[in-house]
């Protein structure tokens, strides 16, 4: 269940970069920046539960890579960022650490 709670932290922590770049690129400033901050609010709740089962270094890490690879993904996908080699070996790079972390004692 704390490895649900973590991916769920890891998706709203997507969400508040996401909502930012929306409040800049759209006309309802306000409205993205609010979703953004419930974003902030939801990902530390979840990250807050999760790490009461997961050592907390391992729950930072995983929560952060989720957000950095997911929001890379978003900016490829529908802002035009670049997806040359370097950035997504490093991608790739982030993605087997986040799972040689769950997979570790």
């Amino acid at each position: 269940m704390a490895w649900l709670l973590l991916f769920i932290a890891g998706l709203f922590e997507i969400g508040w970069p996401l909502g930012f770049k929306l409040a800049d690129t759209t006309g309802q400033r306000w409205l993205w920046i609010s979703i953004a901050i419930a974003s902030m609010l939801f990902s530390g709740v979840f990250l807050w539960y999760a790490q009461k089962s997961i050592p907390i270094g391992t729950a930072y890490a995983v929560w952060t890579g989720i957000g950095a690879v997911g929001t890379l993904l978003l900016g490829i996908a529908f802002f035009g960022d670049s997806a040359g080699l370097w950035r997504m070996l490093s991608a790739l790079a982030i993605v087997v650490g986040i799972i040689g972390l769950k997979l570790a004692p």
